[in-house]
């Protein structure tokens, strides 16, 4: 594949032979300049900002391309180096592959080998856009407040060590400083994270990590920088060795740096760029004022019945999301879910049917060719429920009205927090919180000598909810709350996971 993916696209369709369905970049890489560095380079960001913004340069130009960053992992890294940035994006369905080889990421580097370079990328006049993917636990952040967790390691280190930071906030603010002290404008932060309201939070967060450095840089940043709210829609699943293989029997080569996605994408972002910004709109994109309806329904309708559907269906025995929409009752858990519970919180603007995107999403989980696996959407569900479940449920509180089903999915999580499945066997537990679950699991019995105890169920439960950076302070103290939790709880030990759906579909 480094043969490949280290020429040009030229050397590329005269020496080697794709399938002519292949769409590859028809611009000249090497006169396109990089003007976004990306935090987070990894699945979710290259089949689907990655790919607006091929888009934007196929088809008008200018210097966008990407320099991508890992905070984490040198993988994304050693992918794609080796291939001049170059990989394949396969969009799969119930009808077939299509391919597309994308050329938007000019480079790629990895922070913690060289953070110097990556703070000189960020600060160089040419970069106009630092957009991130970090996940929500990435924002080192207290998810049921929104406020810096100034306790993070990556914070504290951040804060010390200002000038070679771990942390994507740590990034953030050092190279505005940079910026600042070289008398060159600002940047936009564009966050494309599932956090509400994700541009706002993130600004509270680079200010409140910058007034711990300096009063006056934070004042600068207010000033000098812009954080538009976005809204990004794209299943993509984890990619496997069988998408790889399925790529190289096309090309007759590897791509190590293949990702998988379903047709449907969607990008709402809110036009506030201080220094520019691709011209999205023309490829798709929704350049809107207020991007918090499309945010708030995208965050409750999709990620929470998605969270659901992982929790529940994991512990049932399903591999995979379409595996679990085989399911009538779960099917039909869905639907009321989002009818009855959900919809009725949401106030859309004009035009937007909400019904419409109900019925698209059972479509979407049902699509057979994504393998999208219950376990990796399971992961880091203390950052993932204040955002996709429990603000619904506020909401519902608020108004007078019942939830059982929302019950039902947060104690479906609390379940699979155990660390066992119905038949008894381990199951790991991928969560920043995941050793508190533990030790809350065998300190309230609920896990003893790694077997279940029903009847420790009761202390286990009321012990998770007083898990303040999860729940907050309001929903533990609210009885209705906990009951119904407890009741649903209860129901799923006592039933099992299927009867349990069956009963409150």
């Amino acid at each position: 594949m480094a043969a490949l993916m280290n020429t040009t696209m030229a050397r590329l369709r005269d020496s080697f032979s794709l399938p002519g369905e292949v769409r590859v970049p028809g611009y000249s890489r090497s006169q396109t300049g990089i003007g976004i560095v990306h935090l987070g380079i990894g699945a979710f960001h290259r089949a689907h900002q990655a790919l607006y913004t091929e888009e934007v340069l196929e088809n008008s130009g200018g210097n966008w391309a990407i320099c991508g960053v890992s905070l984490r992992s040198p993988k994304v890294r050693d992918q794609l180096a080796p291939q001049d940035g170059l990989y394949t994006l396969l969009e799969r369905d119930g009808s077939g592959d299509r391919m597309r080889i994308i050329g938007a990421v000019r480079e790629v580097l990895f922070a913690p080998e060289s953070p110097e370079t990556v703070l000189e990328r960020m600060s160089t006049p040419e970069t106009r856009i630092v957009s991130l993917t970090v996940s929500e636990k990435g924002y080192c952040h207290d998810p049921a407040t929104g406020k810096l967790n100034t306790d993070h390691p990556d914070v504290q280190h951040d804060l010390r060590h200002p000038d070679c930071p771990r942390g994507a906030l740590g990034f953030l603010v050092e190279a505005l400083r940079l910026r600042k002290e070289s008398g060159l404008p600002g940047f936009t932060v564009l966050c494309c994270d599932n956090l509400p309201e994700n541009g706002r939070a993130v600004r509270g967060l680079v200010l409140e990590f910058a007034e711990w450095r300096d009063p006056k840089l934070a004042n600068w940043i207010e000033a000098n920088a812009t954080f538009p709210c976005t809204m990004v829609d794209r299943i993509v699943p984890a990619t496997t060795d069988a998408d790889r293989d399925s790529v190289a029997r096309s090309f007759g080569i590897r791509d190590e740096g293949v990702v998988v996605g379903e047709p449907f994408r969607q990008w709402v972002i809110e036009d506030r760029f201080v220094c520019g910004r691709p011209v999205w709109e023309k490829v798709g994109a929704e350049l809107v004022e207020d991007v918090r309806p499309y945010e708030t329904m995208k965050l409750r309708l999709l990620n929470g019945t998605h969270s659901t559907l992982a929790y529940l269906g994991y512990l049932a025995g399903y591999e995979h999301v379409s595996d679990v929409m085989e399911r009538l009752e779960f099917v039909k858990l869905l639907r009321a879910m989002m009818a009855e519970e959900i919809a009725p919180t949401l106030q859309m603007p004009a035009g937007v049917e909400l019904t419409a995107y109900q019925a698209a999403l059972l479509v979407r989980f049902s699509n057979p060719a994504l393998k999208h696996r219950t376990w990796q959407i399971a992961m880091d569900g203390s950052q993932k429920l204040p955002q996709r479940l429990l603000g619904t449920i506020r909401d519902r509180f608020a108004s007078g009205l019942a939830f059982p089903r929302l019950a039902l999915a947060v104690a479906g999580w609390m379940r699979f927090v155990v660390g066992r499945d119905e038949q008894g066997h381990p199951l790991e537990v991928c969560d920043p919180l995941a050793e508190q679950f533990r030790q809350i699991a065998e300190e309230t019995g609920m896990l003893r000598d790694d077997v279940l105890d029903t009847a420790c169920a009761e202390a286990y439960v009321h012990r998770l909810l007083a898990l303040r950076p999860i729940f907050g302070d309001d929903l533990p103290a609210v009885p209705e709350f906990a009951t119904a939790v407890m009741t649903a709880f209860q129901q799923l030990l006592e039933a099992g996971v299927s009867e349990a759906v069956r009963r409150s579909a």
